[in-house]
């Protein structure tokens, strides 16, 4: 399947004053030398996307033999995760370009969130007139980035799209469905997104790249296992030999009961083997606010946010993960690791068909059966789904020709 320019059914006029393929080409027939892209990222799986994409463009840049028009690419970051250690952190250890634009909005309530960030959006795209915005997953910057984009007449591509868990209850559903339904191309990880877009009508517009989280992950991984050693004697741990567990999502923290019952199968868990825990501000709040805190600390390893790097040595030493976050299940997967999804339904179905992990929502009986039997366990033939480690390239490939 390839992208069109224009599908005919959505006819989208640049922005004014932008530079369109056309516009950069010189002389009549000749390629584009350059595309601009205008990046908006705001969470920790939007900067580990955005560090491989940008290793991606100076790859491009320095490669004499790349065919095609040359790609730039400028960032704004939201400000969504605002905590030090979920943002700068994160730009400093995988190397990201420093944002142009820092709107700084984070809090509030989704809706609020996302006007303030649309509102803010509006002069940097205006200012920048970029070929086209980039926009990662599903989370409040990226519906932020891709209506303040429309509204502004830019073309939209969006990285990660097509995924779908079918719910209309998540936010990060209705997100990526309006957000796929805006784009001009659309980047797919899996065969299964494009089947999704396929379904949906979008078909045109999509081209399959595999996954980027791979290729942060084999980047990453050299680092991330020289830092382990030292890293599991300050905790404690012996590798194989603990659960690492997080839990971040709206739908869990934000509904005392589930967030109760996840807790609740983490501690039975904890009698069996340490149960490590990362903690997310929101979800530290959530607990204290219900008076959780305490027994959670006791019960559980309870640390405070961490690298990517770190993070990665802790899912590859572990013995098991569970956890409520998408990119996570998919790292799990990458190192071999079996996961535990505290969620109901997943939008990475190729994970849940190839055993790789298993759906026990927040149920605590599930919890504990389910960590039993697959603690120590391996996976094996469901990373290639995902690609072969060189999505970054594919995704630049799919704008060259896009925008060629």
């Amino acid at each position: 399947m390839t992208a069109t320019t224009d599908p005919p059914h959505l006819e989208r006029r640049p922005h004014q004053g932008s530079a369109t393929s056309s516009s950069v080409a010189g002389s009549a027939g000749a390629p584009a030398r350059t595309v601009r892209l205008l990046t908006v990222i705001g969470t920790r799986p939007q900067f580990v996307k955005a560090a491989v994409i940008g290793r991606a463009i100076a790859r491009r840049a320095n490669d004499d033999r790349t065919a095609g028009p040359a790609i730039e690419e400028r960032i704004v970051h939201t400000g969504q995760h605002h905590d030090d250690v979920m943002s700068r952190v994160f730009f400093d250890e995988l190397g990201i370009a420093p944002p142009a634009h820092h709107l700084g909005i984070a809090g509030g309530s989704p809706a609020d969130m996302v006007a303030r960030m649309m509102q803010a959006l509006a002069p940097v795209i205006e200012a920048e007139a970029p070929d086209a915005v980039l926009v990662h997953g599903d989370t409040n910057s990226t519906l932020a980035g891709g209506l303040a984009a429309s509204m502004a007449g830019a073309r939209i591509v969006h990285l990660e799209a097509g995924l779908r868990s079918f719910d209309a209850t998540m936010a990060e559903e209705r997100n990526r469905v309006v957000v796929d339904h805006l784009s001009d191309l659309l980047l797919a990880p899996t065969a299964t997104a494009m089947r999704h877009l396929q379904r949906e009508g979008l078909a045109d517009r999509a081209r399959w790249t595999g996954d980027v989280m791979l290729d942060a992950l084999e980047h990453e991984r050299p680092a991330a296992e020289a830092m382990a050693p030292a890293l599991l004697a300050e905790l404690g741990l012996e590798p194989g030999g603990f659960v690492l567990a997080t839990v971040h999502r709206a739908e869990t923290t934000d509904h005392p009961e589930r967030l109760a019952g996840a807790m609740d199968g983490l501690q039975r868990l904890a009698r069996r083997h340490p149960v490590v825990l990362p903690l997310h501000p929101r979800t530290r709040h959530a607990l204290d606010r219900q008076g959780l805190l305490g027994a959670v600390s006791t019960d559980l390893k309870v640390i405070e946010p961490v690298g990517y790097q770190a993070m990665l040595a802790l899912e590859t030493a572990a013995g098991l993960v569970a956890t409520d976050s998408g990119g996570v299940q998919r790292e799990a997967c990458f190192v071999g690791v079996p996961c535990l999804v505290l969620r109901d339904r997943t939008e990475w179905v190729e994970l849940v068909e190839g055993d790789a992990s298993v759906l026990v929502d927040v149920d605590p009986e599930a919890i504990d059966r389910e960590g039993v039997r697959r603690f120590g366990g391996t996976t094996s033939g469901v990373r290639a789904r995902h690609g072969a480690g060189r999505a970054g390239d594919l995704v630049l490939e799919a704008i060259a020709r896009h925008f060629a």
